[in-house]
């Protein structure tokens, strides 16, 4: 992961700081990044998207230790495929089915 972290900051002429906990093999990818450059951020776009593909694709998870949040939301999918997705949304459903408990966020009605 680390490697293709450092390819990813290359092929997006990006500085990407990776730290984390060793004993659990989590991971904080953090791109040094200019908000305000739209242009960058579009490389960061397309960055974030290449490390949570490659995370996914060895095995590995977008978030160890916080969930999914709302920053994340997007790659749900990713994550738990359709059925997963669909076994939260009917878990959220018998616990809260008026969808009043954190309204709007990851899981929500369609």
């Amino acid at each position: 992961m680390l490697k293709a972290i450092r390819r990813i900051a290359t092929k997006h002429d990006l500085q990407i700081a990776t730290f984390g906990h060793a004993g659990d093999g989590n991971l904080h990818p953090t791109i040094l990044t200019d908000e305000r450059d739209l242009e960058e951020m579009k490389r960061v776009e397309l960055a974030v998207e290449e490390i949570f593909e490659t995370a996914i694709a060895l095995g590995g998870t977008l978030s160890g230790e916080h969930g999914i949040g709302i920053a994340k939301m997007k790659f749900l999918d990713w994550e738990f495929g359709e059925a997963g997705v669909a076994a939260l949304r009917r878990i959220k459903e018998a616990l809260d089915p008026n969808y009043l408990l954190n309204p709007g966020k990851i899981v929500r009605r369609d």
